[in-house]
């Protein structure tokens, strides 16, 4: 699997967030309880993102892994905790493409001066 990095080619299918969004709404759909609400959401998001930190604290702090622990990586985390995201946005209606939208002009106007930008063919 290859990551996504600035200036480079996808190797995989790209999905949009919008494609993404639909085809957890067409999962969730097909079930009579439908989605959780809000408050149920956002527990089971607490609960992904505990297991993203105890996945980050195993990988890169002191805490090693148990032998009879299940084997997991943080991109199934992520993966779990990217549909818990988009469950919790379609059960109220949020288009993460703009809510991207949003937070990003936020970050270019309010931050634009906050950090030292790199000078074109400088290495970080």
């Amino acid at each position: 699997m290859e990551f996504v990095r600035r200036n480079e080619v996808m190797t995989m299918a790209e999905k949009s967030m919008k494609e993404m969004q639909r085809e957890v709404d067409a999962y969730i759909s097909q079930f009579k309880e439908g989605y959780f609400s809000p408050l149920a959401m956002l527990a089971r998001m607490t609960e992904e993102v505990g297991e993203l930190a105890r996945e980050v604290n195993h990988y890169y702090g002191e805490k090693p892994k148990k032998t009879s622990e299940e084997e997991r990586t943080m991109e199934q985390e992520m993966g779990d905790l990217l549909f818990v995201l988009i469950c919790f946005a379609n059960s109220l209606n949020i288009n993460l493409d703009e809510a991207h939208d949003l937070v990003m002009e936020k970050f270019r106007t309010r931050d634009r001066d906050r950090w030292t930008k790199k000078v074109e063919g400088e290495e970080a």
